[in-house]
């Protein structure tokens, strides 16, 4: 077997193909993480589930003395409706593998696969853990899988993953030197008011104007509080309030999300927020109740692990093919596998303009070229076989 073997490249194909027909939601992916260990088994590789938890563990165990590398995939989808029409349309009304994982698990198997039937892991000295991980998308499959875990036993001294980006065209890989993602955290605001009649505002204490005066207040965090050299977002993605056009309610509810690259930009946006609900209290009138909710830390990069799979992926595309990249203001629950481990996790051009396939991340028409499958493969095989033997 080779990397250019059309039964490979086909089989590939079909795999993906089957995955992306058929998305399963966080923690819901029990079909998915079936059809994960059936693979598995028929190329010979132990098999563990999670006790409960969706998601497969696979292990092959070298014939040799050496680390442990794993390679992680997250496999679950988004509530997404698919809006493309081809063959292997998502066939679960409202779910869509928006993201890609269906191609993550897809290269992950396609490494077992090869490693297996080429005889490639009879020479290893060391092991292979494959982490096909549910709930990415959601922030808490990683922590549950360590929670169980899957970092022992035998015990993991580096993992690797990667990201389709349409953003970046095939054929070409992107490496975070050390910082990949932002960290990721969400707020919600209730404001309290006083309700009547809209033709009497005077009567009320309106929560609407309230809440609209924190929207616009925040934009000066980033602009006038962060120094222009650094990196913060804080988005209001929900605002609900009222049942009809002449009432003023009693409530409004706002959500939001906040990123940052460095813990002292997140603690300065948090800080300001907070503020910003204390004055509107005392100019407004209105009572407010603030809730935080911490989520993923930054994701970082082991600089030593970042350079091995940069230089790697060098290796089997060209160094032409291959660049340090800045990080993203997305989050990435890998962050935590990334704080118990040496780790890196490196971005896979998935992109082809020509063909159409250049829509984004999370859109109802996100597509790969699938020659990324091949690739990612081949990347990841040869990094394997450069570490374990």
């Amino acid at each position: 077997m080779n990397y250019t073997d059309e039964r490979m490249i086909e089989w590939l194909s079909v795999t993906r193909r089957e995955f992306h027909m058929h998305p399963e939601l966080s923690h819901e992916e029990r079909e998915t993480s079936e059809r994960i260990k059936g693979i598995l088994r028929s190329l010979d590789v132990e098999v563990h589930d999670l006790q409960g938890l969706t998601g497969v563990v696979g292990l092959i165990r070298g014939k040799g003395r050496g680390e442990t590398i794993a390679l992680r995939a997250d496999i679950d989808a988004l509530p997404i409706q698919e809006l493309n029409e081809v063959v292997y349309k998502s066939q679960s009304d409202g779910v869509m593998h928006a993201c890609g994982h269906d191609v993550h698990t897809t290269i992950m198997l396609g490494v077992a696969k090869y490693l297996q039937e080429s005889g490639t892991s009879g020479k290893l000295k060391g092991n292979i853990k494959l982490l096909f991980q549910p709930a990415e998308e959601k922030g808490t499959g990683a922590r549950e899988m360590i929670a169980r875990g899957v970092l022992e036993n035998p015990k993991v001294h580096k993992v690797f993953a990667c990201h389709v980006s349409p953003d970046l065209p095939v054929g070409t890989v992107g490496v975070n030197r050390t910082q990949s993602h932002a960290s990721a955290d969400w707020f919600t605001l209730c404001i309290k008011g006083k309700g009547a009649h809209g033709a009497r505002p005077s009567e009320g204490i309106d929560p609407i104007v309230a809440g609209a005066y924190f929207i616009t207040a925040v934009q000066s965090i980033i602009s006038r509080n962060i120094p222009p050299t650094e990196t913060a977002v804080i988005t209001v993605g929900r605002f609900a309030a009222g049942s009809a056009p002449n009432v003023i309610p009693e409530k409004a509810r706002l959500e939001g999300t906040i990123r940052a690259f460095l813990g002292d930009i997140r603690n300065q946006v948090i800080d300001r927020l907070r503020e910003i609900i204390n004055g509107i209290e005392g100019s407004f009138g209105v009572s407010c109740s603030f809730d935080f909710h911490e989520g993923m830390p930054a994701c970082i990069n082991d600089e030593r692990v970042s350079s091995f799979l940069y230089d790697i992926a060098a290796y089997v595309l060209g160094s032409e093919k291959v660049s340090y990249i800045p990080p993203v203001t997305g989050s990435e629950d890998f962050a935590l596998f990334a704080i118990e481990r040496p780790s890196a996790i490196i971005r896979l051009g998935c992109g082809n303009i020509e063909k159409g396939l250049d829509h984004p991340l999370h859109s109802p028409y996100f597509d790969v070229d699938e020659e990324v499958l091949s690739i990612g493969v081949r990347v990841f095989v040869e990094a394997i076989r450069r570490a374990l033997t």
